[in-house]
């Protein structure tokens, strides 16, 4: 069973997300286990405090390394070969294939979940992979979070309902688009499936499909 392991100062934000959809039946199915680590239990003093103003000044607070260290530790304790996880601007673009990549190695994962201005950088010391999501900035590393989550647990086998669900889907040639579908009714207001689906005929639908893959979501058929 696969763990995984989610540093964070707000674990209540987790809760429906892991609790819900393909992410609560590889749960309930013994597929993956999840942990949340409240990082403000490895805070300093006697008000936990787990930030601090920047060396050379500047706007906001930075986590501090010593807390993210010792809640690492902590979690490398439970599943000393899991690899950790830096979701940052700093980090390499995540795609498609880094989920496949992280699905595929077997492996627990422990995913740093940043706040305020940033973290303080030493603590990369103890980081496996960086991942960039995208560019634009949030609020904090939950969300990052759980989009890396999601991605990877649902290529673990067993989760999906098809063998051939994960293949099919887009982005896991590079680029490539899955192809357009269609379900009843078979005509809504004047827009009709196209007649190649209605045939019955495999060979063809497979030859539209693939036509079809890598085309932008505003093509008509």
């Amino acid at each position: 069973m696969r763990k995984i392991q989610i540093v964070t100062l707000f674990p209540e934000m987790f809760e429906g997300v892991l609790n819900s959809s393909m992410l609560y039946k590889a749960s309930k199915n013994k597929i993956v286990s999840y942990e949340l680590i409240n990082l403000r239990n490895f805070g300093k003093g006697l008000r936990k405090r787990v930030d601090d103003t920047p060396y050379g000044g500047g706007d906001g607070m930075l986590l501090m390394v010593e807390p993210l260290v010792k809640a690492i530790e902590h979690a490398k304790a439970n599943d000393p070969d899991a690899l950790v996880i830096l979701p940052t601007p700093r980090g390499e673009n995540y795609t498609q294939a880094t989920a496949n990549k992280l699905a595929e190695q077997d492996k627990g994962l422990i995913l740093l979940c940043p706040r305020y201005e940033g973290y303080d950088e030493r603590v990369t010391n103890w980081v496996d992979k960086q991942y960039c999501v995208g560019p634009y900035v949030l609020t904090g590393g939950e969300l990052p979070a759980m989009l890396i989550v999601d991605s990877v647990v649902r290529l673990i086998p067993g989760v999906l309902g098809g063998a051939q669900s994960a293949a099919d889907e887009s982005f896991q040639n590079g680029d490539e688009i899955e192809f357009p579908q269609y379900t009843r009714p078979e005509v809504y207001k004047g827009l009709s499936v196209p007649e190649v689906l209605l045939s019955g005929h495999h060979a063809e639908i497979a030859t539209w499909r693939a036509n079809q893959k890598g085309s932008p979501a505003s093509k008509k058929v």
